[in-house]
């Protein structure tokens, strides 16, 4: 069994946006509630931590913008874009969303633990240097990426990014960068309008940007089909030193704010994708975050398919959501993602995949 850190704390409940704001707490509540079981909770790490310094925020946000989100302390509500509203403790508990990410990076560079599973609200895939957007405040998985470039001495890192909606923020932070590559799935269009199969980087970084553009209706083996052609085969050409998730639910069955189909069968094959993968190339280095996801029963299946994954073995009293991943190879050859040859042609120059005629 691998040893998986799980970053919880009831302070994330503490982020309201409001009554009928979607990102809203019960997201966390359900997952928190089965984790601390006893019979649940001896399987995991709970590791402490702290908020994350002002210092460490400047890796990826302006001073104006931090000094932003801070005057919200404190306010009922202050609206930092047209969907971003944050309440009193708002300002402490996105400083505590991203400290989890970092100490979770920290963690499993040192070897304290094989993966971690950061279950932390506000997202953050959407803030960019300059704003906070999409219900973000700060970009926790940037600010993680920044930390293990400049603090933790990596030389590359691959984030995967499967929300549903594009994660424009992380890929403007290292778009001119090839110390990251950063591959989004995605549906397209949908906010924010970006992530389109154009967008692979520019000067050093070309090429090192991976945008996967989807129309809606997509399910587990589409998602599988990505993972096997596209996914794979460039993380082992890029040989990253860790593998960063953003994990969104909300491509989930049935999620209000999207259309596709993935299942939590499709979220425990593509963890354990990821996981086998990073066995193989980076002593199993993973770390995942929570981004969106808005389907309650999607939170709570779909949390639990990453955390056994993660983990290596099913977890007692919970059934398994994958236990043959047989059952979505076997229908990757009957799943039509249209775009992949298009992609692969865009691509050819810079990645090479196995059936490609560039």
């Amino acid at each position: 069994m691998r040893t998986t850190a799980v970053y919880k704390d009831k302070r994330f409940l503490d982020h309201n946006p409001g009554k009928t704001h979607p990102e809203t707490p019960k997201r966390l509540e359900k997952i928190y509630q089965v984790l601390e079981q006893k019979d649940v909770s001896r399987h995991f790490l709970f590791p402490s931590f702290s908020p994350l310094s002002e210092d460490i925020l400047l890796y990826n946000h302006s001073q104006t913008m931090i000094d932003e989100v801070a005057l919200t302390a404190g306010k009922t509500a202050v609206y930092l874009s047209g969907d971003t509203r944050t309440s009193a403790l708002s300002y402490e508990t996105s400083l505590l969303a991203a400290g989890a990410v970092i100490d979770g990076v920290r963690r499993v560079c040192d070897g304290e633990a094989d993966n971690a599973f950061c279950l932390v609200r506000p997202p953050g895939h959407h803030a960019e240097k300059h704003k906070s957007m999409g219900f973000c405040l700060f970009n926790n998985i940037a600010l993680a990426a920044h930390y293990c470039l400049r603090r933790l001495g990596l030389k590359k890192i691959l984030i995967v990014d499967w929300d549903l909606h594009h994660g424009n923020g992380t890929q403007k932070s290292f778009y001119n960068s090839a110390q990251v590559l950063f591959c989004s799935l995605h549906q397209y269009p949908q906010y924010p309008g970006t992530g389109s199969i154009e967008e692979i980087g520019q000067g050093d970084g070309k090429g090192y940007t991976i945008n996967i553009p989807l129309k809606g209706g997509f399910g587990d083996a589409a998602y599988g089909k990505i993972f096997e052609e596209i996914v794979t085969p460039v993380a082992f050409q890029y040989q990253p030193d860790i593998i960063l998730v953003s994990c969104g639910f909300d491509i989930y069955q049935g999620d209000p704010l999207g259309i596709m189909r993935v299942t939590s069968a499709g979220f425990a094959y593509m963890t354990r994708k990821l996981v086998n993968i990073a066995e193989q190339i980076c002593n199993g280095k993973v770390l995942i975050t929570l981004e969106g996801g808005y389907n309650m029963e999607a939170m709570h299946h779909g949390s639990l398919a990453v955390l056994q994954e993660l983990y290596g073995s099913p977890i007692p009293g919970i059934a398994p959501y994958l236990t043959d991943e047989t059952v979505i190879q076997s229908r990757l050859s009957d799943s039509n993602v249209d775009i992949l040859p298009h992609l692969k042609n865009i691509l050819g120059q810079y990645w090479t995949f196995q059936d490609s005629n560039v």
